[in-house]
């Protein structure tokens, strides 16, 4: 969480020591990531249980149990990790388009610190009065600013195609996470009742 802030308030110094530190994607993974994506799992979970979600035509809030936000929660962290894989690969791939030979290590290191803002921002989506969406619009435009100064400082492209490599990677990034959060949202308004029974049901057998 210190380290998304510092992207966010200081980040041509934060990116420096990040490109410095030439931390393994291991690293990164189970040292930063991990322990943000729980931060803020906890934060959400916790306002699912206490205050609940407001879901489509219904009139009264839905209270979550603490098996259901779980559940819940760990789904959600494995489709922001797949995102991160997803992003990762297809930027790499973007960036051999304009001449650019980085290891998959680089791009993740990019990729997992430039979108460190936007879920750092879950953190609010505890309170049932913020819409996703907004927490969405704002952790996303955080990052694309944040990516701004760590594309051709992580990934080092040729001063030409620097800002066409920057301008590719935060519209893809932008469309991966959208995907994934249209679908986190519309779970919780109650739109994919039968994917809401699927999960009630393994739930009920879990604790049974």
């Amino acid at each position: 969480m210190i380290k998304a802030l510092l992207l966010i308030f200081e980040p041509a110094g934060a990116w420096e020591r990040v490109v410095r530190a030439r931390r393994s994607l291991g690293f990164i993974l189970t040292a930063f990531l991990l322990p943000l994506l729980g931060l803020t799992s906890l934060a959400e979970g916790y306002g699912l249980v206490k205050w609940g979600r407001r879901q489509q035509n219904a009139l009264h809030l839905k209270q979550f149990t603490t098996a259901e936000a779980a559940a819940f929660e760990i789904s959600q962290s494995l489709l922001s990790l797949a995102a991160l894989f997803l992003g990762t690969k297809l930027v790499k791939s973007l960036g051999e388009t304009f001449h650019g030979r980085h290891s998959f290590t680089q791009v993740f290191t990019m990729v997992a610190y430039g979108l460190s803002p936007l879920f750092a921002m879950r953190i609010f989506d505890a309170f049932p009065g913020i819409n996703h969406w907004v927490t969405w619009s704002a952790g996303i435009l955080l990052s694309i600013v944040v990516l701004y100064q760590g594309v051709p400082r992580v990934l080092q492209p040729d001063p030409s195609h620097a800002f066409g490599l920057y301008l590719v990677s935060a519209i893809l990034l932008v469309i991966i996470t959208g995907v994934m959060r249209f679908v986190t949202a519309w779970y919780l308004q109650g739109e994919f009742k039968s994917v809401e029974k699927i999960i009630s049901d393994l739930v009920a057998r879990m604790t049974s």
